[in-house]
């Protein structure tokens, strides 16, 4: 068009008209077409059209060529810059209170684990140690001694449960004798009054015979001398009725001190009865509190020894060691400073365990899924240093979810945000050997859709 526009600039400085109105010369006359010009403008134009199609149609190809390929590539790969380096934040802290004497670490020096990183003064904790240790010796010398005692309070027990029944045993042999004495006592109360009686009648019968024969000597029918011996017979059977009496006395007298015997005898069976269940009773209390002793006196020395342990473990808080390899980092310990249990001191930042965490949106999580391969780009580094990886895990729920004010969409006005998942991406083995990716980092990392599960570990 420009050809053309130039092209009818010319024709008409060469026949436009002169200054004087008219035309130049070798001008065709006003009100007349120049012929050969519009004929050479017939045959341009159609070879312009052409060229330009076939300009167009080229560049249409070749977008579509181009196009192809690139729709190919991203419509594979889903990628995010909101993406960065997470890892482990190990807090190191103290577990008693004391005073550092020495820090034998700096900020940012890599440490292995077990490393010692703080020392505070012991003094105080070998101290308690040392009592710990005194009470459990001397918890064990008690447990000792009841343990002794359990055998000798059974023996002694034992004993005087015997002895009590050997004393009910007595007694009821003594109470046998007795009843047999207050037998042998009625006995002879029985033989004494039958004498008695006995002699009486012999009395009887001698007084009767001294009466005959006292009338019988008045008329001399009878010699004196067999008077006098009726008369020394009556005397005699007297005495013996006085002797019997005696004697049934003396009988009535034995049968009521036996049965007192039997009675006393009867009392002492019952009092060792007695004695013999309140020794046995006692028997099984004594033994119970020798045994209840004993275990309390184990329970004491358990109680030393796990007192003893924790005075040990106190003297071994005084070192504070690196828990895992990593290097230090927010050192806040310097020596001669307190601390107190539970405060943290430093922290350490374990390298070799880093991940990323990559903030897709929802619409990219459509193909994606755990075990992809994942290329990353590290801002750090630019793209002279990529790092492969794989889809570890994805979020439960969007980073909006777990802000401390999640969005309440059901007040107010409703506007729709696209929301943010966190995926988890796991670097391959020995991708990170030197170290350089840290924590805070920030990464670009693109998700292959078309790969498989193989790289998951």
């Amino acid at each position: 068009m420009a050809d053309n526009v130039a092209e009818q600039q010319t024709q008409d400085q060469r026949t436009g008209p002169d200054k004087n109105g008219g035309n130049q010369p070798g001008a065709p006359a006003q009100g007349q077409p120049p012929q050969r010009d519009d004929s050479k403008k017939k045959r341009a134009n159609p070879r312009r059209k052409r060229t330009i199609r076939i300009v167009v149609l080229a560049v249409i190809v070749l977008a579509i060529i181009v196009a192809i390929p690139v729709y190919a590539y991203y419509s594979v790969r889903e990628s995010t810059d909101d993406a960065q380096v997470d890892g482990h934040l190990v807090p190191i802290s103290s577990r008693i209170s004391g005073t550092i004497i020495s820090v034998l670490v700096n900020d940012n020096q890599p440490v292995r684990a077990g490393q010692e990183l703080v020392k505070l003064d012991p003094a105080d904790y070998q101290v308690a140690l040392s009592q710990a240790q005194a009470s459990l010796a001397s918890s064990e010398a008690t447990t000792t001694e009841s343990q002794e005692n359990v055998p000798i309070t059974t023996i002694n027990t034992t004993s005087q449960v015997s002895t009590s029944g050997t004393q009910v045993d007595q007694a009821q042999a003594a109470v046998a004798s007795a009843q047999q004495a207050v037998d042998a006592a009625r006995a002879r109360l029985t033989s004494a009054n039958a004498a008695l009686a006995q002699k009486q009648a012999n009395r009887v019968k001698a007084q009767k015979d001294l009466a005959r024969f006292r009338d019988l000597v008045a008329k001399d029918e009878i010699s004196k001398q067999d008077y006098d011996a009726a008369v020394a017979a009556a005397d005699a059977n007297d005495a013996d009725v006085d002797s019997a009496r005696a004697d049934v006395v003396e009988a009535q007298h034995n049968f009521e001190q036996a049965g007192a015997e039997l009675q006393e005898s009867k009392a002492r069976l019952a009092t060792t009865v007695v004695q013999q269940r309140q020794s046995e009773q006692v028997r099984a209390r004594q033994e119970a509190v020798s045994v209840a002793r004993y275990k309390q006196a184990q329970a004491a020395v358990q109680q030393r020894r796990a007192d003893l342990q924790q005075a040990q473990l106190n003297v071994g808080y005084t070192i504070l060691r690196a828990s895992v390899d990593g290097v230090v980092s927010r050192k806040n310990a310097e020596p001669g400073m307190q601390v107190s249990a539970g405060q943290q001191i430093m922290a350490l930042v374990p390298l070799d365990d880093v991940w990323i965490t990559a903030n897709f949106k929802e619409t990219q999580l459509k193909k994606m899924h755990v075990g992809q391969s994942v290329q990353i780009e590290v801002d750090t580094y630019g793209s002279s240093r990529k790092y492969r990886g794989h889809v570890d895990s994805i979020a439960a729920a969007s980073g909006a979810k777990f802000s401390l004010l999640p969005p309440e969409n059901a007040t107010g006005n409703y506007v729709k945000v696209v929301q943010r998942v966190p995926v988890k991406i796991v670097l391959e083995p020995g991708e990170n050997r030197d170290h350089l990716l840290l924590p805070g980092m920030s990464v670009t990392p693109t998700v292959l859709l078309n790969s498989g599960t193989n790289n998951a570990s």
